[in-house]
């Protein structure tokens, strides 16, 4: 057991939308990765998805609305709801989720990670 520095894990990388792993729980992970720019839209039809804004500012994308977070607040996103996510200046999010949980969702995309780095 040891602290985990969010901080240091986000300052040891500089792409966007390539999700690292720093933690695991009960079949969960924690990831930590930087946003800039629009990903696409999707949905995890098994999975909730929890974003929860470090720094900068973001925006995630639904249907009917556009959610817009800053630092330290966070949304859960429920199984089955399309979105976006979207940061027009760079951002850095912590995602909580399941383990087997696509970061595209059921999109296949050139953003598609389907092994992530854990740090």
């Amino acid at each position: 057991m040891k602290a985990v520095n969010l901080k240091e894990k986000l300052n040891s990388f500089s792409d966007y939308w390539n999700p690292r792993i720093v933690g695991r729980l009960n079949g969960q992970v924690v990831k930590v990765a930087k946003f800039k720019g629009e990903f696409i839209w999707h949905k995890h039809d098994e999975e909730d998805e929890l974003f929860q804004l470090i720094s900068g500012q973001m925006k995630i994308a639904f249907r009917d609305k556009t959610v817009i977070l800053n630092p330290g607040e966070l949304i859960i996103v429920p199984r089955g709801v399309e979105h976006k996510p979207m940061a027009e200046e760079e951002c850095e999010v912590m995602l909580f989720e399941p383990e087997s949980t696509l970061n595209t969702g059921d999109q296949d995309s050139d953003l598609k990670r389907d092994t992530l780095e854990e740090i």
